[in-house]
Protein backbone atom coordinates (compact mmCIF):
# COMPACT_ATOMS: atom_id res chain seq x y z
CA UNK A 1 0.00 0.00 0.00
CA UNK A 2 2.90 2.15 1.09
CA UNK A 3 4.37 1.88 -2.73
CA UNK A 4 1.10 2.67 -4.45
CA UNK A 5 0.47 5.72 -2.66
CA UNK A 6 3.80 6.67 -3.39
CA UNK A 7 3.54 6.09 -6.73
CA UNK A 8 -0.13 8.46 -6.99
CA UNK A 9 1.99 10.99 -4.87
CA UNK A 10 4.82 11.29 -8.04
CA UNK A 11 2.39 11.21 -11.01
CA UNK A 12 0.59 14.04 -8.91
CA UNK A 13 3.88 15.70 -8.47
CA UNK A 14 5.59 15.53 -11.64
CA UNK A 15 2.34 16.25 -13.55
CA UNK A 16 0.76 19.50 -11.55
CA UNK A 17 5.22 21.13 -12.76
CA UNK A 18 4.23 21.93 -16.27
CA UNK A 19 0.84 23.74 -15.01
CA UNK A 20 2.37 26.04 -12.07
CA UNK A 21 5.13 26.46 -14.58
CA UNK A 22 3.09 28.29 -17.09
CA UNK A 23 1.31 30.07 -14.32
CA UNK A 24 4.54 31.56 -13.41
CA UNK A 25 5.82 32.44 -16.82
CA UNK A 26 2.24 34.26 -17.24
CA UNK A 27 3.09 36.38 -14.30
CA UNK A 28 6.71 36.48 -15.13
CA UNK A 29 6.60 40.62 -15.81
CA UNK A 30 4.47 41.12 -12.04
CA UNK A 31 6.73 41.68 -9.20
CA UNK A 32 8.36 39.56 -6.88
CA UNK A 33 5.61 39.63 -4.57
CA UNK A 34 3.40 38.54 -7.18
CA UNK A 35 5.33 35.90 -8.56
CA UNK A 36 5.92 34.45 -5.33
CA UNK A 37 2.33 34.04 -4.29
CA UNK A 38 1.46 32.60 -7.49
CA UNK A 39 4.43 29.91 -7.58
CA UNK A 40 4.30 28.92 -4.03
CA UNK A 41 1.21 27.77 -4.48
CA UNK A 42 2.82 24.47 -6.19
CA UNK A 43 4.27 23.92 -2.83
CA UNK A 44 1.02 24.29 -0.67
CA UNK A 45 -0.51 21.90 -3.30
CA UNK A 46 2.31 19.62 -2.96
CA UNK A 47 2.30 19.65 0.75
CA UNK A 48 -1.40 18.51 1.06
CA UNK A 49 -1.34 16.36 -1.44
CA UNK A 50 1.05 14.17 0.31
CA UNK A 51 -1.29 14.39 2.97
CA UNK A 52 -3.97 13.43 0.72
CA UNK A 53 -2.04 9.92 -0.60
CA UNK A 54 0.65 9.40 1.88
CA UNK A 55 -0.62 10.21 5.28
CA UNK A 56 2.80 12.75 5.85
CA UNK A 57 1.57 15.76 7.60
CA UNK A 58 3.90 17.51 9.48
CA UNK A 59 4.33 19.48 13.17
CA UNK A 60 5.89 23.10 14.10
CA UNK A 61 7.18 24.66 17.61
CA UNK A 62 8.84 27.71 17.76
CA UNK A 63 6.89 29.80 16.04
CA UNK A 64 6.52 32.38 18.59
CA UNK A 65 10.48 32.68 17.91
CA UNK A 66 9.41 34.53 14.49
CA UNK A 67 7.52 36.83 15.79
CA UNK A 68 9.25 40.80 14.96
CA UNK A 69 12.03 39.33 13.02
CA UNK A 70 11.40 41.26 9.76
CA UNK A 71 14.11 39.31 7.12
CA UNK A 72 16.36 36.77 8.69
CA UNK A 73 18.84 33.90 6.86
CA UNK A 74 17.31 30.72 7.65
CA UNK A 75 20.17 27.71 8.65
CA UNK A 76 18.38 24.78 8.34
CA UNK A 77 19.42 20.80 8.24
CA UNK A 78 18.96 19.51 4.55
CA UNK A 79 17.46 15.87 4.49
CA UNK A 80 14.67 15.53 1.53
CA UNK A 81 13.10 17.67 -0.96
CA UNK A 82 10.00 17.96 1.77
CA UNK A 83 11.96 21.20 3.39
CA UNK A 84 12.26 23.25 0.49
CA UNK A 85 8.12 22.77 -0.08
CA UNK A 86 7.33 23.28 3.15
CA UNK A 87 9.13 26.02 4.22
CA UNK A 88 6.93 28.15 1.90
CA UNK A 89 4.05 27.25 3.85
CA UNK A 90 5.71 28.06 7.51
CA UNK A 91 7.93 31.08 6.60
CA UNK A 92 7.74 34.05 4.99
CA UNK A 93 8.66 34.98 1.59
CA UNK A 94 12.05 33.56 0.64
CA UNK A 95 14.70 32.49 -1.57
CA UNK A 96 17.16 29.86 -1.30
CA UNK A 97 21.05 29.48 -2.05
CA UNK A 98 21.21 26.63 -4.86
CA UNK A 99 23.52 24.95 -7.51
CA UNK A 100 22.94 27.07 -10.53
CA UNK A 101 22.79 23.60 -12.48
CA UNK A 102 19.35 23.70 -11.31
CA UNK A 103 17.68 26.49 -13.45
CA UNK A 104 18.52 24.43 -16.10
CA UNK A 105 16.34 21.77 -15.41
CA UNK A 106 13.29 21.85 -17.96
CA UNK A 107 9.69 23.42 -15.94
CA UNK A 108 11.06 22.97 -12.66
CA UNK A 109 14.39 24.91 -13.01
CA UNK A 110 12.46 27.61 -15.47
CA UNK A 111 9.77 28.18 -12.30
CA UNK A 112 12.38 28.67 -10.10
CA UNK A 113 14.39 30.94 -11.72
CA UNK A 114 11.60 33.29 -11.48
CA UNK A 115 11.96 33.73 -7.70
CA UNK A 116 14.87 35.24 -7.79
CA UNK A 117 16.95 32.62 -5.94
CA UNK A 118 20.95 32.72 -5.25
CA UNK A 119 22.61 30.54 -7.91
CA UNK A 120 25.98 29.95 -7.69
CA UNK A 121 28.65 27.88 -9.19
CA UNK A 122 30.18 25.90 -6.60
CA UNK A 123 33.06 25.70 -8.70
CA UNK A 124 33.77 29.20 -8.32
CA UNK A 125 35.20 29.18 -4.87
CA UNK A 126 35.72 33.16 -3.83
CA UNK A 127 33.58 34.41 -6.24
CA UNK A 128 30.33 31.76 -5.43
CA UNK A 129 31.21 33.18 -1.65
CA UNK A 130 30.82 37.18 -3.00
CA UNK A 131 28.12 36.15 -4.87
CA UNK A 132 26.23 34.74 -1.71
CA UNK A 133 27.33 38.11 0.14
CA UNK A 134 26.15 40.17 -2.36
CA UNK A 135 23.15 39.03 -3.62
CA UNK A 136 21.98 37.75 -0.16
CA UNK A 137 22.22 41.18 0.85
CA UNK A 138 20.23 42.37 -1.66
CA UNK A 139 17.36 39.98 -1.06
CA UNK A 140 17.27 40.83 2.46
CA UNK A 141 16.65 44.23 1.99
CA UNK A 142 13.90 43.75 -0.09
CA UNK A 143 12.36 41.70 3.00
CA UNK A 144 12.47 38.42 1.52
CA UNK A 145 14.14 35.85 3.80
CA UNK A 146 17.25 33.70 2.55
CA UNK A 147 17.29 29.79 3.08
CA UNK A 148 20.74 27.91 3.55
CA UNK A 149 21.25 24.31 4.05
CA UNK A 150 24.39 25.15 5.35
CA UNK A 151 25.98 21.29 5.39
CA UNK A 152 25.73 21.71 1.59
CA UNK A 153 23.67 19.15 0.30
CA UNK A 154 20.92 16.70 1.41
CA UNK A 155 22.19 14.32 4.20
CA UNK A 156 20.65 11.16 5.48
CA UNK A 157 19.09 10.93 8.81
CA UNK A 158 22.06 10.61 11.64
CA UNK A 159 24.32 12.09 9.33
CA UNK A 160 25.80 15.68 10.12
CA UNK A 161 29.05 17.42 7.99
CA UNK A 162 30.98 20.75 9.22
CA UNK A 163 28.93 23.96 8.55
CA UNK A 164 29.99 25.59 5.13
CA UNK A 165 30.99 29.37 5.27
CA UNK A 166 29.19 30.80 2.86
CA UNK A 167 26.06 31.60 5.31
CA UNK A 168 28.07 32.69 8.21
CA UNK A 169 29.77 35.38 5.82
CA UNK A 170 26.41 36.56 4.31
CA UNK A 171 24.56 36.76 7.96
CA UNK A 172 28.01 38.25 9.31
CA UNK A 173 28.27 40.99 6.07
CA UNK A 174 24.45 41.49 6.37
CA UNK A 175 24.03 42.07 10.41
CA UNK A 176 20.63 40.31 9.73
CA UNK A 177 19.94 37.72 12.09
CA UNK A 178 19.65 33.62 11.74
CA UNK A 179 16.93 31.51 12.44
CA UNK A 180 18.15 27.84 13.65
CA UNK A 181 15.78 25.12 11.74
CA UNK A 182 15.47 20.85 12.58
CA UNK A 183 13.80 18.33 10.98
CA UNK A 184 13.58 14.76 11.00
CA UNK A 185 11.83 15.05 6.82
CA UNK A 186 14.14 12.74 5.90
CA UNK A 187 12.47 9.86 8.02
CA UNK A 188 9.65 9.95 6.10
CA UNK A 189 10.73 11.52 2.70
CA UNK A 190 14.85 9.89 1.82
CA UNK A 191 16.65 11.92 0.05
CA UNK A 192 16.59 8.78 -2.59
CA UNK A 193 13.97 6.83 -3.64
CA UNK A 194 10.46 6.86 -4.16
CA UNK A 195 8.40 5.53 -1.27
CA UNK A 196 7.32 8.20 1.13
CA UNK A 197 6.16 7.22 4.96
CA UNK A 198 3.68 7.85 7.05
CA UNK A 199 4.11 9.77 9.60
CA UNK A 200 4.47 13.31 10.95
CA UNK A 201 7.66 15.46 9.92
CA UNK A 202 8.93 17.07 13.45
CA UNK A 203 10.00 20.71 13.02
CA UNK A 204 11.60 23.21 15.46
CA UNK A 205 12.40 26.65 14.96
CA UNK A 206 14.97 28.27 17.27
CA UNK A 207 15.48 31.39 18.87
CA UNK A 208 16.96 33.91 16.58
CA UNK A 209 20.86 34.44 16.71
CA UNK A 210 21.94 37.86 16.61
CA UNK A 211 24.73 38.60 14.59
CA UNK A 212 25.73 42.00 14.38
CA UNK A 213 28.79 41.19 17.54
CA UNK A 214 29.56 37.50 16.15
CA UNK A 215 32.45 36.59 13.53
CA UNK A 216 31.69 33.79 10.82
CA UNK A 217 32.60 31.22 12.46
CA UNK A 218 31.09 32.23 15.77
CA UNK A 219 27.76 32.28 13.71
CA UNK A 220 28.29 28.64 12.75
CA UNK A 221 29.25 27.30 15.86
CA UNK A 222 25.67 28.87 17.96
CA UNK A 223 23.73 27.14 14.82
CA UNK A 224 25.27 24.36 14.41
CA UNK A 225 25.15 23.78 18.42
CA UNK A 226 21.96 24.57 18.37
CA UNK A 227 20.74 22.56 15.52
CA UNK A 228 22.86 19.17 16.50
CA UNK A 229 21.50 19.40 20.03
CA UNK A 230 17.84 19.64 18.92
CA UNK A 231 19.07 16.84 15.66
CA UNK A 232 19.52 14.50 19.08
CA UNK A 233 16.03 14.96 20.88
CA UNK A 234 14.01 14.24 17.53
CA UNK A 235 16.19 11.36 15.85
CA UNK A 236 17.00 9.63 19.38
CA UNK A 237 20.45 9.11 19.59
Amino acid sequence: MIYLRSIIFFIGMVASVPVITVLGLTVAPLPFSIRYRVISQWAVFIIWWLKVTCNLNYRVSGLENLAGVESAIIFSKHQSTWETLAFQLIFPPQVWILKRSLLWVPFFGWGLALLKPVAIDRQAGRKALQQVVSQGIDRLQAGIWVVIFPEGTRLAPGIRKRFARGGANLADQSGYPVIPVAHNAGTYWPRRGLLKQPGTVELHIGPAINTSRLSASEINQRAEQWINSKMEKIEGH
